[in-house]
C-alpha cells in the first residue's frame, strides 16, 4: 500500500470512527442513522379510481396529497413513497386489495376508502396486521362501533351523524309527522337510526318507513304512497345519481310545493346540476357545506382550487383532513411511525383545524363535530347556521385493546 493510500485510509478510517462516537454519543448507533436517513414512509392510498366513485377517490387524494404539501411534502422531516389500488367499490375485493398494500407494498399507512362495503375488508386487514388505517370517507358504523381497532382512525362521518341532527330543526317548524324513505340497505339503515333518535327526541313521530331495493331508483309506487299519507314532511337517505332522480320524481309528482323534503347531506352533494330546479327549497344536514363562509374554508378552497383546476368537495376535506391528522401523528412521534402507542396518542387528541370548523376525535375515533342545517338555494347549498353543535357518534360496542 503507497503512503498516499495508508493516508486515505487512516483518514477515512478516523472519519468513520469519529461519526460512530457521535452516533454512540447520541445513543444510536451509525446503521440506524443511515437507515432512518434513506427510509421513506410509505403510503398507501385505497379508494376508487374507476367507476361511479372515482371522482370521489381523486378529490380524498387531492386532499391527503394537499395537506401534506402544505407541510413541506414530508412526514416529520421523512419522505413519503406512494402506492396506489384502485378498489373499484368493490366489496368482494376489499381484503384483496387492501393485502395488496400491505404484505406485497408493506405501507406503513393505508388511507381508504368509499365504500362502506369495502372498508369491512380494509377493517378486518388493519385489525389483522396492525397496520395504521385512515378511513376518508366510509361511514359504516362498525369500523368505529363493534369493529374499532387502536389503529384505526376515521375523518369523515358514520352514516347516523348527519341525520343526528335532523329531527330538531324539522320539529322546531313545525313538521311533526314524517315519512321515512331509504334504500334497503346497511347505509339507510344507519341513516335511520340517526334521524329515528333525534326526531323522536324532539317530539316527532315517523309514521312510516319505506324502502326500496338498492339501487332501485322506481320511486313512483311509493311516491304516490306519500302522496297519500300527507305527512308533514319526507325524510330521507340517497345518494349520487340515485338521489338526483329521487328530487325530479319527487317534484315531477306534485310533492315539492306541498311536503317538504329533509335529508342527509349526501341527498344534495354533487348533484345539484343533475337534479335542476327539483332540488330548489331542499333541506339537509351534513358537517360541510361549499359556501361555509369562514376565512379557514375560504382560504382552502383558493389554494385547492388553484393546485388542482376543481372546486373541492366534502370529500375532498375529508382527504385534507385524513393528511392533517397524519401530519399530527407524525410530527408528536418524529417520524418515527413504529412508536404506536404515542402515535396513536397524538391522534386520539388532536384538534383538527378543517375547513368544515374544527373537531375532535371520539373514544371510539370518529370525529366530534358541527353539523351545518343547509338549504339549496340558486343550485347552492347555502348555509343557514348550525343544527347541532360537536354530534358525536355513540361508539357503541366498541372495545379498544
Amino acid at each position: 500500500m503507497t503512503a498516499q493510500a495508508r493516508g486515505l485510509s487512516r483518514r477515512l478510517l478516523l472519519s468513520r470512527s469519529a461519526a460512530v462516537v457521535g452516533a454512540s454519543s447520541a445513543g444510536l448507533l451509525l446503521p440506524e442513522i443511515v437507515r432512518a436517513q434513506s427510509n421513506k414512509v410509505r403510503v398507501g392510498f385505497m379508494l376508487p379510481f374507476t367507476g361511479t366513485y372515482a371522482q370521489l377517490g381523486v378529490a380524498i387524494e387531492n386532499g391527503v396529497r394537499m395537506a401534506i404539501a402544505e407541510k413541506g411534502g414530508k412526514l416529520a422531516g421523512r419522505e413519503i413513497e406512494w402506492f396506489k389500488v384502485d378498489d373499484e367499490s368493490e366489496p368482494s375485493k376489499g381484503v384483496e386489495n387492501a393485502q395488496k398494500l400491505v404484505q406485497r407494498d408493506k405501507v406503513d399507512v393505508l388511507i381508504g376508502t368509499v365504500h362502506s362495503g369495502v372498508q369491512m375488508g380494509i377493517q378486518r386487514v388493519a385489525r389483522d396486521s396492525g397496520v395504521l388505517s385512515i378511513i376518508p370517507n366510509a361511514g359504516v358504523h362498525a369500523a368505529t362501533r363493534a369493529l374499532c381497532a387502536p389503529n384505526v382512525f376515521r375523518t369523515s362521518f358514520t352514516n347516523a351523524q348527519p341525520t343526528q341532527a335532523l329531527g330538531k330543526p324539522m320539529v322546531e317548524r313545525g313538521l311533526k309527522k314524517a315519512v321515512w324513505i331509504t334504500w334497503k340497505y346497511a347505509a339507510g339503515d344507519d341513516a335511520l337510526e340517526g334521524f329515528k333518535n333525534s326526531y323522536t327526541k324532539a317530539g316527532g313521530t315517523i309514521i312510516k318507513e319505506l324502502g326500496l331495493p338498492f339501487p332501485n331508483v322506481e320511486f313512483q309506487a311509493l311516491l304516490t304512497e306519500i302522496a297519500n299519507l300527507k305527512p308533514d314532511a319526507v325524510a330521507c337517505f340517497f345518494a349520487g345519481a340515485g338521489a338526483a332522480k329521487f328530487m325530479r320524481d319527487y317534484a315531477a309528482a306534485g310533492l315539492k310545493d306541498k311536503i317538504p323534503l329533509w335529508g342527509s347531506g349526501f341527498l344534495t352533494e354533487g348533484v345539484l346540476e343533475a337534479a335542476g330546479p327539483a332540488a330548489e327549497g331542499v333541506m339537509t344536514t351534513l358537517h360541510y357545506a361549499d359556501s361555509l363562509d369562514t376565512p379557514r374554508n375560504q382560504q382552502f378552497r383558493t389554494a385547492y382550487a388553484g393546485q388542482f383546476k376543481l372546486q373541492p368537495d366534502v370529500y375532498a376535506v375529508q382527504g385534507y383532513d385524513a393528511g392533517q391528522l397524519l401530519l399530527r401523528g407524525a410530527d408528536a412521534v418524529k417520524g418515527d411511525l413504529s412508536n404506536k402507542a404515542a402515535l396513536y396518542k397524538a391522534m386520539e387528541t388532536a384538534v383538527i383545524d378543517s375547513p368544515r370548523g374544527r373537531w375532535t376525535m371520539s373514544k371510539a375515533h370518529n370525529p366530534v363535530q358541527d353539523m351545518y342545517l343547509r338549504v339549496v338555494e340558486k343550485g347552492d347549498n347555502k348555509v343557514l347556521g348550525v343544527a347541532e353543535k360537536a354530534v358525536a357518534d355513540s361508539g357503541a360496542g366498541c372495545r379498544m385493546g
